[in-house]
């Protein structure tokens, strides 16, 4: 098994838009995501793939290892051809000197094993190569633990917005972190630790975006 972070394509919505159903309410549609990939000049949208490979042919064993697969989530039933399984997604808009997080999930059945990080590690990355001067998300007050996540990045509290959530109508913290030299050495160090902590391919944060 290994892990990837790569831009989003067209034959990944599926299992996308599947955990956007079970993350955001409302979810984006799949048209929002095809315009996103193919025609937006200004996203850049990303996932974290795990490519698992073919289960041995025994039947005994193949069971064994279908049965495995399907307890880790709902998205691993689409390795069974060898392909990958999206455990996350993200977004990022880089508009003149901003880059904005548009959005970021991970699978709810893979949660707790550090992939949000390793999203956000990729996008704050992109933000970088594509000269932004800072980074601007949104995020619950009452999602104490992506706070802090982002708050080790160097994001900090701007303003709240008032009943942002069309679903329940909560408030948002508008977070945001300045891409200057302490910043960048902090996120260089930080990168590095991820890296070697889980092992996974970066075919993103450092790539051009492709076209067509």
């Amino acid at each position: 098994m290994s892990l990837t972070l790569r831009y989003m394509q067209l034959s990944d919505i599926r299992q996308v838009a599947t955990i956007d159903v079970m993350c955001f309410d409302p979810p984006w549609s799949h048209e929002s995501y095809a315009f996103e990939i193919n025609e937006s000049n200004v996203s850049h949208m990303v996932v974290l793939e795990e490519i698992i490979g073919l289960a041995p042919p025994e039947p005994t064993r193949r069971r064994s290892w279908l049965d495995r697969l399907r307890r880790k989530g709902r998205g691993a039933v689409s390795a069974l051809d060898g392909s990958g399984v999206i455990l996350g997604y993200g977004g990022l808009w880089k508009i003149e000197g901003e880059a904005h997080v548009s959005t970021i999930a991970i699978d709810p059945a893979w949660r707790g094993k550090g992939y949000g990080e390793i999203l956000l590690a990729g996008m704050f990355g992109k933000a970088l190569q594509l000269k932004a001067q800072y980074i601007v998300l949104e995020v619950r007050v009452s999602n104490s633990i992506a706070q802090s996540l982002y708050r080790k990045y160097g994001f900090s509290r701007v303003r709240r917005r008032k009943n942002y959530y069309r679903s329940d109508n909560e408030d948002a913290w508008d977070m945001r972190v300045a891409l200057d030299r302490d910043t960048r050495h902090r996120f260089e160090r930080l990168y590095t630790k991820l890296r070697l902590q889980h092992g996974f391919l970066d075919s993103y944060s450092r790539k051009s975006r492709p076209r067509g």
